[in-house]
C-alpha cells in the first residue's frame, strides 16, 4: 500500500471516528431472573443506537462485585459503571473512586425520583451519590389459597394478626405458618425503619461517624425475642426449618402459608404460583400502636467510577438515561418485582392497557411503602463496615435461633462487635468529613 492510500485510509477513518462505539463495562451482581432482565436492558441500549456499546458483566453477587471492583480500581482497570448494594453506601461514598451522578448529570430531574429511594444514596445536603436501579423494599407475601383453607379471609396487616392467622394454619395442620431467614435486612432494618425505630445513634450514622448501635435497646429487640418464642410454638419456621432449606424456595413451593421478602422475589414466586395457588403481596406488618413510616430501599444503585476519559463517562451517561426511561422501568418491574424509582413511571403504568396486571403488583405497593411518612431514623443506614456487621449480626441472632443464648445476649454481643467495627472504621477515616 503507498502513502496516499495509507493516508487516504487515515482521512477516512478520522472522518468515522464519531461513529465507532465506545465501549464501557457496567459490572452487576444478580443472577437469576435479575441478571437476565439486566441482560435484556444492555442488549436494548446497544440496538437503539451505535455511538455508545455497554458490555455488562456479571460478578455472581453484590459482595464479589463489591471486592473485585475495589481490587480493579486499585489496578486502574476498573469498570466505567459499577452496580453497588446499599450495604456498601458508606464505604464507597468515602472511597474517593466515584463521581456523584448529580455532578455528572446536572440537568436530569433528580428531584422526581421516589423520596424512599434517594434518601439512602444521597448526601447529608441530598445530593445523589449514585442513580437507584434494581430498588426493591420489604413486603409481605401470603399463600391466599392456603389461607382460606384455614378460615382466613383477610390478609393480616399487623403482627398480631400474622401470629393469630398463624395459629389457625397450625390448627388446620400446616407444618410452616410463617418463614424468614431471620435476614438483618428484613428483620432488623426494615423492621427498624417501617416501626421508626433507630439502627444506631447519629441518626444511623448520617450525623457522623462516632455512631454508636442502639439494637440491643430498642423494640426491634423485643420482635426478635417475639421470634424465637414463636419458632418454638410452630408458628415461625426458619429457613433450615423447611423441606426446601430455602426460606423462599419453600414458601415458593407451597410449603409455608407467609413469609416477609423483597418486591425483588414476587416474579419468581409469581410464576411458582400460577395455576396451583393465589398470591397476595401487601406492606409488612406492623404491631399495634406503632405508627407506619416508610420502608427502606434495598437492592442496588448504580455508581459511575473515577478515572475515565470523557467518551466513556458520556456513554455511561446515556445508558444511565436509557434505564431511567419509563418504559424501562416498567420492564423491569414486570420482570423482576423491582419497583419503579421515579415518581412519573406510576402514571404511565396507570394509564396503560395494563394498569391491573399482576406484573406491576409490586410497583404501586412497593412505592407506597417507601413514600410513607419518614423520619431521621427512616433516611437509610450511614455506617461503616455494615457488611462485616450484618454478618455478626447473622452469626449472633442464629445461635439465639438456635438456643445457645438468649437473644437479649445475642443483640448485646452484636451492638459489642458492632461498635467495635465501627471505632475501626472511624479511624480509618480519621479527619474525613460526611458527603
Amino acid at each position: 500500500m503507498n502513502k496516499f492510500t495509507l493516508a487516504a485510509v487515515a482521512a477516512v477513518m478520522a472522518g468515522t471516528g464519531s461513529a465507532q462505539a465506545t465501549n464501557i463495562e457496567f459490572w452487576y451482581g444478580n443472577t437469576g431472573q435479575v441478571e437476565t432482565a439486566i441482560k435484556a436492558q444492555c442488549d436494548a441500549f446497544n440496538a437503539s443506537q451505535s455511538e455508545h456499546k455497554v458490555n455488562c458483566v456479571g460478578q455472581g453477587s453484590y459482595e464479589v462485585s463489591m471486592q473485585k471492583a475495589i481490587a480493579a480500581y486499585r489496578a486502574k482497570n476498573h469498570p466505567v459503571l459499577i452496580q453497588f448494594f446499599d450495604a456498601g453506601t458508606l464505604d464507597l461514598m468515602l472511597s474517593d473512586a466515584v463521581e456523584p451522578v448529580q455532578d455528572l448529570m446536572p440537568d436530569v430531574k433528580w428531584d422526581q425520583y421516589i423520596a424512599g429511594a434517594r434518601a439512602y444514596y444521597e448526601t447529608s445536603k441530598g445530593k445523589l451519590f449514585a442513580q437507584p436501579y434494581n430498588s426493591s423494599t420489604l413486603l409481605f407475601y401470603t399463600n391466599k389459597t392456603e389461607l382460606e383453607k384455614a378460615g382466613i379471609t383477610e390478609t393480616p396487616t399487623t403482627w398480631e394478626g400474622v401470629i393469630e392467622a398463624a395459629r389457625k394454619l397450625k390448627a388446620a395442620g400446616h407444618a410452616c405458618p410463617f418463614v424468614t431467614d431471620g435476614d438483618t435486612w428484613r428483620v432488623l432494618e426494615q423492621f427498624s425503619a417501617r416501626h421508626g425505630l433507630p439502627i444506631a445513634t447519629k441518626h444511623n450514622g448520617y450525623d457522623g461517624l462516632d455512631a454508636e448501635y442502639l439494637i440491643n435497646t430498642t423494640f426491634a429487640a423485643k420482635h426478635l425475642a417475639n421470634l424465637v418464642e414463636w419458632r418454638k410454638e410452630g408458628l415461625v419456621r426458619l429457613a433450615a426449618d423447611t423441606k426446601a432449606g430455602n426460606y423462599t424456595a419453600a414458601f415458593n413451593a407451597g410449603e409455608c402459608a407467609m413469609m416477609e421478602q423483597s418486591s425483588g422475589s414476587y416474579a419468581a414466586a409469581a410464576k411458582a404460583f400460577d395455576g396451583k395457588y393465589e398470591l397476595t403481596v401487601s406492606m409488612a406488618p406492623m404491631y399495634e400502636g406503632y405508627e407506619r413510616h416508610n420502608t427502606f430501599v434495598g437492592g442496588a444503585s448504580i455508581y459511575v467510577m473515577k478515572g475515565h476519559d470523557k467518551a466513556e463517562i458520556e456513554a455511561a451517561k446515556a445508558f444511565l438515561d436509557f434505564l431511567r426511561k419509563p418504559e424501562q422501568q416498567m420492564f423491569f418491574t414486570a420482570n423482576t418485582g423491582y419497583v419503579p424509582v421515579t415518581t412519573d413511571v406510576l402514571d404511565v403504568i396507570a394509564k396503560s392497557d395494563e394498569a391491573n396486571s399482576p406484573k406491576y403488583a409490586t410497583a404501586k405497593v412497593g412505592v407506597e411503602s417507601m413514600n410513607q411518612p419518614a423520619t431521621a431514623d427512616t433516611r437509610g443506614v450511614r455506617l461503616g463496615f455494615y457488611v462485616q456487621f450484618r454478618e455478626v449480626f447473622m452469626e449472633e441472632t442464629q445461635k439465639a435461633f438456635a438456643g445457645q443464648q438468649t437473644m437479649q445476649v445475642a443483640l448485646d454481643n452484636t451492638k459489642k462487635r458492632g461498635d467495635q467495627l465501627l471505632r475501626r472504621f472511624e479511624q480509618t477515616y480519621k479527619g474525613k468529613q460526611l458527603p
